[in-house]
């Protein structure tokens, strides 16, 4: 079993960075084996840890998550990371998805606050920050915690500065490292990790990144990251927005230029945004992987 924080140290020893893949649950139950189809696929390339995002099949969503990420570890000897959100959670939800992930022997979760479901009730935990700290009471010293970081800033905070005030009490909680929400603009990264830097944060920041090779993609991904897009990115979306193959070639290209210039950077962790597509997973490798 290894600590994600570990992984960071071994790579810096090594001078590379690494490269990590996120992919979440299927809907429904009966789609369970096509997600270990997909990792099967994706340990070719192979990544440094996989992160299983919080979700679905139709089952309870903490549960269905430890699961996967503990079969992950036992059948592909893959780190694996998972998700765990509070917003619209019971304390008694929180606590059963903790004895789950303690059950499958995961070491690293990532503290999420999640999204607000419209209608739903409000949950025990309010903050990523109070999540992290329950985590610490139940796991102790077993666990590894990451938070999620905005690089554009979160959707509710009022400005960027409060924003890295809230980031403050993640860290402060017992978050060891980050992982940014995706983006399309590499000074976006760059400007937010010396925001950070100068508010005395200074935990590894993986830098995440989503090729969007589907014109489907681009309105949802844009609507819910409130990612910005550059004018280079938007030029191709409006070359290729209706060529589905043309579109994928060179946003495969568009990623793996961005990958390598954040590579350039020193950026400790490359986190992926698979969307459960091992094409684009490898495709991506392959352009960077001379770099890993």
């Amino acid at each position: 079993m290894v600590k994600i924080r570990d992984i960071y140290e071994k790579k810096q020893c090594e001078g590379k960075p690494v490269f990590s893949l996120e992919i979440f649950p299927p809907k429904k139950a009966e789609n369970l084996p096509k997600i270990y189809d997909t990792v099967a696929q994706l340990a070719d390339i192979n990544p440094d840890y996989i992160s299983v995002t919080y979700g679905a099949a139709g089952g309870t969503k903490g549960k269905i998550t430890s699961d996967i990420a503990g079969n992950i570890k036992r059948k592909f000897g893959i780190e694996t990371v998972a998700h765990l959100t509070c917003i619209n959670s019971s304390r008694d939800e929180v606590d059963d998805a903790i004895e789950d992930i303690k059950k499958n022997d995961i070491e690293n979760v990532l503290v999420l606050r999640g999204d607000r479901v419209e209608g739903s009730r409000e949950g025990a935990f309010r903050h990523a920050n109070e999540l992290a700290i329950e985590l610490q009471k139940a796991g102790g010293r077993d666990l590894n915690l990451i938070g999620a970081c905005y690089p554009e800033g979160h959707i509710d905070s009022p400005n960027l500065t409060e924003d890295v005030e809230n980031l403050k009490y993640k860290i402060g909680a017992g978050v060891t490292s980050l992982v940014t929400q995706l983006f399309f603009d590499n000074q976006v990264y760059y400007d937010f990790i010396d925001r950070i830097r100068a508010a005395g944060i200074d935990v590894p920041v993986a830098a995440g990144i989503m090729p969007i090779t589907k014109p489907s993609q681009i309105e949802r991904t844009v609507e819910l990251s409130g990612a910005s897009l550059p004018e280079e990115f938007s030029k191709m979306i409006a070359k290729y927005g209706n060529d589905p193959d043309g579109l994928f070639v060179h946003d495969i290209e568009y990623a793996v230029g961005q990958i390598r210039d954040l590579i350039a950077h020193g950026v400790p962790d490359i986190h992926l945004y698979t969307m459960n597509t091992p094409e684009v997973a490898k495709a991506v490798y392959d352009g960077i992987k001379d770099l890993l």
